[in-house]
């Protein structure tokens, strides 16, 4: 397993020797290495329930439908109700597989670190190409109208919506003696039921 190598020193350790000027800056550095390149190796990387934010801010517009052959009618993945010109953002981080048309409609395909591919559709003005290392949140494109949000594991399409989170904010009390509120709390991602 990657991460129980031994490289990483555990908070507040010593390294045996000599301690040098600045090692811990260097320590900390070492260990940030060590756990990007264990992420970016889907085989060393235990897969977790995923809870992802949307891809695009809009509401869904035609869910995800198993076609019941491989050329079959269908919907392999979600759709998205958006204009032309709304971001589109990383669900996860990964590099990237695929960039270009199919069928006259635009596309870009990322594998995640669990080896997922994720697959956005109908976008222009990306400015990401093949091999790139894509982190989680940062745009990806631009909608050129209604957008569709893909996964497959391997060959086989699977649906999305469970992955899809949902903001939840807290409720919180409004005095109504006019005395000032407290300040809203930030929201949190909840995934499934």
């Amino acid at each position: 397993d990657c991460l129980s190598s031994g490289s990483l020193l555990a908070p507040g350790a010593r390294p045996k020797g000599r301690v040098m000027p600045n090692s811990r800056v260097r320590r900390r550095l070492s260990a940030a290495v060590i756990i990007v390149s264990c992420l970016l190796q889907p085989s060393t990387v235990v897969s977790a329930a995923r809870c992802w934010r949307a891809p695009v801010d809009a509401p869904i517009s035609d869910l995800y439908r198993q076609p019941a052959c491989r050329w079959c009618p269908g919907n392999r993945g979600i759709k998205y109700d958006t204009p032309p010109g709304a971001a589109v953002f990383a669900v996860a981080t990964g590099r990237v597989t695929f960039v270009g048309s199919v069928a006259g409609t635009e596309f870009v395909v990322i594998r995640d670190v669990d080896g997922l591919r994720v697959t956005y559709g109908n976008i222009t003005g990306n400015q990401i190409k093949r091999g790139d290392l894509v982190i989680r949140g940062v745009q990806v494109g631009l909608t050129a109208g209604p957008f569709h949000f893909g996964v497959r594991d391997e060959a086989r399409y699977i649906d999305p919506t469970p992955m899809i989170g949902r903001l939840v904010y807290s409720p919180r009390l409004i005095p109504h003696d006019g005395s000032a509120a407290a300040g809203a709390r930030k929201p949190k991602l909840r995934c499934g039921p």
